[in-house]
């Protein structure tokens, strides 16, 4: 594998990087501008910093569930990993143009699958991983509902002789406490599956030992800069979809979205479970709306937001194999 390979191929993997953090800004971002607690580019700014700081909170265990969890690791080359960086780039943008707010990690996982079975037919596959993701994909938006929800009953029933006026202005100064959090468990989560990618290619072209414990420093700290910089740009097509569409949000309802969702993330992350930001973040705020009410939910537009969530990982996959065949021609 020539360096120029090599390079070209860590640049397409943090671009993929950054159009994670761009098109996943609005998971972080969504309820605290909706609200009215900070205006978009504050918000950006403040998820920025907390995707960044990760880096500093959480270990590396979600990279090594992708990099050595999902495929075999024999296979990897630089059809698979072009392959899998193509299918998910393509879906990323898809989604974004509809602004539909599907998951940039299972676009990637989908695009590691089709590249990996167009090269070596399922047997590639390592079926404890991709189950256990897959599973994740039901868990998670179940799992932000639940908490979302809850949270909004017991600060319903907390805060029932306060004032309308009151809990607003509590909640939000909470609201900027929550969003912090939740941005710290995307950037926590995010980032490390480009690393993983990064890391695959690394050991594939002999450049990293195969039993190393973990990527080169150079790889944690670019991926964790670029998703930063792409949340600093913020995908705001879906931050109308999360924040708007779906259901009608107060500052409590964002502060209950935003912990039932970062309080997943968090435990995701310290199992190194790579969940979707975009899965649980959705379950959180269809959560909370339906705390109050069921018609408070738009359930066409959760419905059609679901839709993407299922074809995500077979449109990347398909895009994947597609690209696996012409990276083989020009690679």
């Amino acid at each position: 594998m020539s360096m120029y390979v090599i390079v070209l191929l860590v640049a397409l993997a943090l671009l993929f990087d950054f159009m994670n953090g761009f098109h996943d800004a609005a998971n972080a971002i969504a309820t605290v501008v909706s609200t009215g607690v900070l205006k978009p580019t504050q918000a950006v700014a403040m998820a920025a910093i907390f995707n960044v700081l990760a880096f500093f909170v959480f270990n590396l265990s979600v990279a090594k569930t992708i990099g050595k969890g999902t495929i075999d690791p024999a296979i990897i080359d630089q059809y698979v990993i072009f392959g899998a960086l193509v299918g998910a780039i393509f879906w990323n943008l898809v989604t974004w143009y509809f602004g539909i707010p599907s998951s940039s990690s299972h676009a990637l996982i989908g695009g590691l699958i089709g590249a990996a079975v167009a090269k070596e037919g399922t047997s590639a596959l390592i079926s404890e991983g991709v189950f256990k993701i897959i599973k994740w994909i039901i868990f998670s938006p179940l799992i932000g509902f639940v908490l979302g929800s809850l949270m909004m009953l017991v600060v319903s029933w907390i805060f029932v002789k306060s004032t309308p006026l009151k809990v607003d202005k509590w909640f939000r100064r909470l609201q900027l406490l929550s969003a912090s959090v939740f941005s710290l468990g995307h950037g926590g989560n995010d980032a490390q599956k480009t690393m993983a990618i990064i890391w695959m290619l690394l050991i594939a072209s002999g450049n990293v030992a195969v039993d190393a414990k973990m990527p080169p420093d150079w790889v944690v700290y670019s991926c964790y800069a670029a998703i930063g910089l792409g949340t600093l740009f913020g995908g705001w097509r879906i931050v109308k979809t999360m924040g708007q569409k779906i259901t009608k949000l107060k500052p409590v309802g964002g502060f209950c979205a935003e912990t039932g969702g970062a309080v997943t993330l968090i435990v995701a992350n310290i199992l190194g479970i790579p969940v979707s930001t975009t899965h649980t973040i959705t379950g959180a705020i269809i959560g909370v709306g339906s705390s109050q009410k069921m018609s408070a939910v738009r359930w066409g537009v959760a419905s059609n937001i679901v839709w993407a969530w299922v074809l995500t990982i077979p449109a990347s996959a398909f895009v994947a194999a597609i690209a696996w065949w012409v990276g083989t021609k020009i690679l």
